[in-house]
């Protein structure tokens, strides 16, 4: 059975360790390994998470297979994108399923539940920016209806970039 919930600060442990894994397994084909390692002590360091928590426009939400944590997903409401122009936007800033669970529909449901929980907060769309060679990912977006809209220089770490696409769903 799939059950979604809100995360609490009590889950940052395993939100840093599935987005440390997922993150190491989608970036170290194509990026050298001190780049991501400086990406994710910053990014998914229990500090930084907690500061998250504080942040009312920061949401994340935990996807469970029966009993075991299989990925999360982190949006933030209210932003802008320069490659689009409207307002009232949610970031979806990371959307992360653990490899073992790719295939039981999980990243459906996840998704439809953030969308329908943007949709309930008067957001107009969601964006996102997504590596460039990640066609998984991309697929996974675009037969959701997102549509590229433009490009963008992802920052790893302070010498490395990414090439990402900026994606849009309107709603």
């Amino acid at each position: 059975m799939i059950h979604i919930r809100n995360a609490t600060l009590q889950d940052i442990e395993r939100i840093s360790a599935i987005g440390t894994t997922t993150f190491l397994e989608t970036y170290l084909p194509n990026t050298p390994k001190d780049a991501v390692e400086s990406f994710i002590e910053k990014a998914f360091a229990l500090k930084t998470l907690r500061a998250e928590f504080d942040d009312e426009s920061i949401h994340y939400f935990l996807i469970f297979l029966g009993e075991t944590l299989a990925g999360y997903a982190k949006i933030v409401l209210n932003t802008t994108n320069e490659a689009i122009h409207k307002t009232q936007l949610t970031k979806l800033d990371r959307f992360y399923v653990l490899k073992a669970f790719h295939g039981k529909q999980l990243g459906a449901a996840l998704f439809n539940h953030i969308v329908t929980f943007s949709k309930e907060k008067e957001q107009h769309g969601m964006w996102l920016y997504v590596l460039i060679t990640n066609e998984r990912a991309l697929r996974f977006y675009q037969k959701n209806d997102f549509q590229i809209v433009g490009e963008y220089d992802f920052k790893i770490s302070e010498t490395r970039y990414n090439p990402n696409y900026v994606m849009f769903l309107a709603f």
